[in-house]
């Protein structure tokens, strides 16, 4: 008996997240190489400049999690920078401030926004790397 109940309760719950939808895209830290791969591949490329104490980019970071689910951004290739700790990267994206969203279409720069929290201007900002 004690064996049926930790069955259902371990296969329950499993259930319930595979019926999770996937995000569209999933952010990763910026990395030089896989960078180059997705530009290389011509891929649509996001380039997220953020820092964990900047409330605007905890705003994009709701509406980016939101537009995630949609099917449209699923071959978009996110990419987080942080702002206090890759001044490296910033300066290869001539980036001055956090909460700085950078679309390309393959290796060329399409368009860039700084400090922006209107879903549909950030959904048309993306839609311009597809």
């Amino acid at each position: 008996m004690v064996g049926r109940r930790f069955l259902l309760a371990a296969v329950i719950p499993a259930i319930g997240f595979s019926a999770m939808p996937a995000l569209a895209f999933e952010p990763a830290p910026f990395n030089a190489r896989e960078f180059a791969a997705a530009q290389e591949a011509g891929k649509p490329i996001l380039i997220d400049v953020t820092a964990p104490w900047c409330p605007t980019c905890k705003a994009q970071k709701v509406i980016l999690s939101d537009l995630a689910q949609q099917p449209k951004f699923k071959d978009l290739v996110v990419f987080h920078v942080d702002f206090d700790t890759q001044e490296d990267v910033l300066h290869k994206f001539g980036v001055f401030v956090q909460s700085t969203l950078i679309v390309f279409k393959g290796a060329k720069e399409i368009a860039r926004s700084s400090g922006e929290t209107k879903k549909s201007s950030i959904e048309s900002l993306l839609e311009k790397a597809l």
